[in-house]
Formats: C-alpha cells, sequence, structure tokens
C-alpha cells in the first residue's frame, strides 16, 4: 500500500507497469538510483551522458509542493550547465549577488559574493526547488529522446535491500505489486530521513541544535521596497525572531525565515494566525499571501563513510547542514559532479575499483568542510551563553564603523566549490601560477570572446593549453585526453591570465571531467602527463 509523504506540485512520471515486473527472474541494471529529488536526477543525467544505462526508482511520481531549497550558488549553476539545464534556471532564477547584515534597525554591513567580472554564472540565483527539478525532468526527457539509456519510475518503492559482494538485489513495491531486480551499483539520494540508509543499518554522527525556524513563503501585494538581495537580521527590532533572513524568489515570491527558539509549540506555530502575527509585525501595513510555510531544525551531521561496497550514499541521504549558507543541495551536486565520472570509468574498465573509494574521500572532505562552516555560522547566530551572545552582539557592533571586524559576523557563510586539497588524485603542483587553480581545485571560469572558458571543457578529460605547444589528443591508458588550447593573445579581458597563469608566461593543464584541475605544469612533457592522467584514474 501506499501513502504518499508529500503532495505533489507535478506529476512528471506517472506510474506505469515495467517488463521488470512480469519476469520469472529478478533483471539485472547496471546502476539503480534511489530517489527522483534533485540529486537523484542529477546523477542520471551524468551517467545518461556517458552512456551508462541507469535506472531511477521513486515512491512518488513527479515533484513535492512547497519551495524548500531555493539558494543555488554559483558552483551548482555550473555542473547545471554541464549536464543540460543550466541556463533554464538562470532564466527562471532571481539573481543576486549582493547581501546586507543588519543588527536591531542598523545595517552593520553590505558584501558582494562574485565582484570580479567574465563568469557566465552569478553567484546565486534563488529558485524554487520544484522549478529546478522540472527543468532537470525536462532535460532528461530530452536526453531519452536522443537515445541516452536512462529510465525513470514513479510509484516504484525499494522496501528491501541485499547487498552482495558483486551487486544488489531490491525489492520493489508498485501499485500493481511487488517485485525484484538486481543492480551491479546502487546510490542512495533519497533524502535526509533516507529510508536506505535505514535498511542498510547506517547512521549519522554529529550535532543537533537547540533552535526552530519557521519559513513563510508569501506573495506580497502593491509596491515593495525589498531589493533584490539577501537581508539577514540579527536581533530584528520588531521583535518576532531572535534573527530573520528575507530573499526574493520568482513569481513575486518572498522567502521569511524567523529564528523562533526550542522550547516552542510547533503545531501551534504553524498555524496560520500565529504567522500571519510575525509577518505583520515585520511587514507593517503590506498586504500578502501565504503561499508555504514550515518549521525546521539545524542540524549539522554526516554518514562514517558514503561508500558502503556497492551502495553509495550522495546529497542529504550522506550528509546535513544548516540551511544557512546554503550547503544543501549545492552540496549534493558536487556529490554528483565527483561520483558520477569515477563510476563511469570503473564500468567502462577503464579505471580500477578503488577510483570510487576517492568519492568518500573527496566529500567527505567536502562535507567536513560544509559542516565546519555551518556549525560555526549556527553558533553565531544563536549563541548558547550569555557570554557567546556578548561576544556576537560586540561584533556586530564594531562592524558598523570598522572593516576589520567584518570578517568576524557569520549569518551564514555562503555556499563555495570545494577544493580537493590533498587527494591522492592530485599531482604535485609544478606551476607558479595562481592559487586558486592549484591542484583539487574548481576551474574558475574566464571569457573566451562571446563563449566561456567551462563550457569549452565539457565531461572528459582534458588538457588545456596556455601559450604551450602539445598534441591535440592523447590517449594514456585507455583514457581519451582532449586538448583545448587557448593563447592569452585572444585574453582580452585579461581574466584568463590571472586565473590560470598568474606570473607563469605559459601554462599547461590537465583537467578532470569534474572540470578540477588533476594537475599542472609549466610546459608539455608526455611522460608527465601520462603519470597524472594514471594518478587521477586511481591507477597509481
Amino acid at each position: 500500500m501506499f501513502d504518499d509523504r508529500y503532495t505533489l506540485a507535478y506529476r512528471l512520471y506517472p506510474y506505469e507497469k515495467s517488463p521488470d515486473q512480469d519476469k520469472s527472474e529478478a533483471v539485472r541494471h547496471p546502476v539503480v538510483v534511489m530517489g527522483g529529488g534533485p540529486i537523484g536526477i542529477a546523477t542520471a543525467l551524468d551517467l545518461g551522458l556517458q552512456g551508462i544505462p541507469v535506472l531511477v526508482l521513486d515512491d512518488h511520481e513527479g515533484v513535492g509542493m512547497g519551495s524548500r531549497a531555493i539558494c543555488f550558488a554559483k558552483r551548482c549553476l555550473e555542473i547545471a550547465d554541464r549536464y543540460g539545464c543550466g541556463e533554464p534556471m538562470l532564466d527562471k532564477g532571481v539573481v543576486w549577488n549582493l547581501g546586507k547584515v543588519f543588527h536591531k534597525d542598523d545595517k552593520v554591513f553590505e558584501f558582494n559574493l562574485l565582484p570580479e567580472q567574465g563568469h557566465k554564472y552569478p553567484a546565486f540565483i534563488n529558485l524554487q526547488q520544484p522549478y529546478y527539478e522540472s527543468f532537470q525532468i525536462e532535460r532528461l526527457r530530452e536526453l531519452q529522446a536522443q537515445g541516452a539509456p536512462i529510465e525513470i519510475r514513479g510509484k516504484n518503492r525499494i522496501d528491501n535491500v541485499e547487498v552482495k559482494d558483486d551487486h544488489v538485489v531490491l525489492e520493489v513495491s508498485t501499485p500493481d505489486g511487488p517485485y525484484k531486480i538486481e543492480a551491479d551499483w546502487l546510490i542512495g539520494c533519497d533524502g535526509a530521513s533516507s529510508p536506505l540508509r535505514e535498511m542498510l543499518g547506517y547512521d549519522f554522527t554529529g550535532k543537533v541544535f537547540q533552535d526552530s525556524f519557521l519559513i513563510a513563503d508569501i506573495k506580497m501585494k502593491g509596491d515593495v521596497d525589498f531589493p533584490t538581495e539577501r537581508w539577514f537580521w540579527f536581533e530584528p527590532s520588531h521583535g518576532e525572531g531572535a534573527s530573520m533572513l528575507l530573499h526574493k524568489q520568482p513569481d513575486d515570491v518572498w522567502r521569511v525565515d524567523f529564528q523562533i527558539g526550542w522550547d516552542v509549540d510547533r503545531k501551534e506555530e504553524m498555524k496560520e494566525e500565529n504567522i500571519r502575527r510575525r509577518l505583520d509585525a515585520f511587514l507593517g501595513g503590506v498586504e500578502y499571501d501565504m503561499v508555504w510555510s514550515s518549521i525546521y531544525t539545524f542540524q549539522c551531521k554526516r554518514m562514517d563513510s558514503f561508500r558502503h561496497g556497492r551502495v553509495f550514499f550522495a546529497g542529504d541521504a550522506a550528509h546535513q547542514v544548516s540551511p544557512f549558507g546554503a550547503r544543501g543541495a549545492n552540496s549534493g551536486m558536487q556529490d554528483v559532479d565527483n561520483l558520477g565520472w569515477k563510476l563511469g570509468l570503473v564500468i567502462n574498465g577503464q579505471a580500477p575499483d578503488s577510483l570510487l573509494d576517492t568519492y568518500n574521500n573527496e566529500r567527505i572532505h567536502g562535507a567536513d568542510e560544509n559542516i565546519l562552516n555551518s556549525t560555526r555560522s549556527t553558533d553565531f547566530i544563536t549563541p548558547k551563553s550569555g557570554m557567546s551572545k556578548l561576544l556576537r552582539d560586540a561584533v556586530l557592533n564594531l562592524s558598523e564603523k570598522y572593516e576589520f571586524a567584518r570578517p568576524m559576523v557569520n549569518s551564514g557563510r555562503l555556499s563555495v566549490p570545494c577544493t580537493y586539497d590533498g587527494s591522492p588524485l592530485n599531482t604535485p603542483d609544478a606551476l607558479n601560477g595562481p592559487e586558486r587553480t592549484r591542484p583539487g581545485s574548481p576551474c574558475p571560469d574566464a571569457p573566451l570572446g562571446d563563449e566561456f572558458l567551462l563550457s569549452k571543457l565539457g565531461n572528459e578529460f582534458i588538457l588545456l593549453t596556455i601559450d604551450a605547444d602539445a598534441p591535440d589528443a592523447l590517449d594514456a591508458d585507455g583514457v581519451s585526453i582532449k586538448r583545448l588550447a587557448l593563447s592569452t593573445k585572444d585574453d582580452a579581458t585579461g581574466a584568463l591570465a590571472e586565473r590560470y597563469l598568474g606570473e607563469a608566461s605559459q601554462a599547461v593543464y590537465l583537467i578532470r571531467p569534474d572540470q578540477h584541475v588533476a594537475a599542472r605544469f609549466d610546459s608539455y612533457d608526455e611522460t608527465k602527463i601520462r603519470a597524472a592522467l594514471r594518478r587521477a584514474i586511481g591507477k597509481e
């Protein structure tokens, strides 16, 4: 029997009986993804673009109601662009780079998250999660029409998982009854409550912060004075919450976030009249319609390992952080970005199984970085002692006049891409180049005439040469490396040289399929490139 966990906003993949359900023996699939949310569909897009057959099983038939995740960072948009759905997100989303921080009625300071020019995507867009998921499904359907081996089945709920040495057995329930399938690989993208994690007996370690936050999405009527910026208040003067956040979304919807404390009656707080009481105190006489509301608690937790043999976990199923900082969906997309190319190489016999262990190494590094920043944000936003609050308020008071104090103000350190320092896939740096493009770093974008660098890098290993000679292609250990040859003579803005050369006169970069730097040198040397490639695919 199916009991829907949430109401659908869009019914995008209605249940249809599959041939697998009538087979006398379980059908084996190369990859099964559990969960049809944004991380699960991104995984399907990544693998499908590589020609890897992938099956998505979801217990619903589409996208749930409610804006939920709304802040999508530049790195997430760049990953989505490679999958083919970044531009629809940008077209629909509300672009913002500027944030302002207030203490009571006073503006403490403001910040620009992307002060430099020459990037295809902005620092952030605000976009309701149902739109994002819909764009992903539209792209999935396009790829299916082009022959990509992607399948998604709605109302297919995984009820039991048995992990074998070389495959996984799945028991699936449908409106037409149960059936079994097998998977060479299973990827759990089934959210924070992760039934898969529970089935296999894995747990989170971390911290739950004793505070509650009330979200209200509203559509204001008439003229509204709030600009398209991120506004955060510490101790807002109207008294409705210890802190408050305001964001604009598409369709003239605004997100208001109140810190309401731990010892509250959540059922009472969720009553419309009590939500309106808080909103009215903030908005004064502004009329509005309520669109959606929810209450959440800060949690900073992760699994001890994101890989368990033939099973992987990604997104909220693997780790959770507080919403302030927009690290949930954004870090989940980086999980997919990291796992997809590695799994593709292993399935195709181009890399050893041990390469998949580096998904765990690198993304635990990313999760710990997010948890550290998220914990620091939470401690600043919700001080747990009188002395902590005294220090926090002193920092806020100083920040209004003194620039030195502003870096200490923490209203949610906003999501930035992870650099995999110390990764076993990195070759030691061999270029006196910029710190931001050292091995392990995500490639920063740069304008190339009417195009942008990241769009040219694509989804495969690239040999990026800047004013350096090299062959146009190289096959090494069964992996093809394509060359992208650029010159500073065509670098009208100087951004390419500033971001990739620094003081060097030329450079050669080996770029991974997830557009992280694997190695860099001051000139082309085939022996060194081959060694760097072997290291990047886990053969050294």
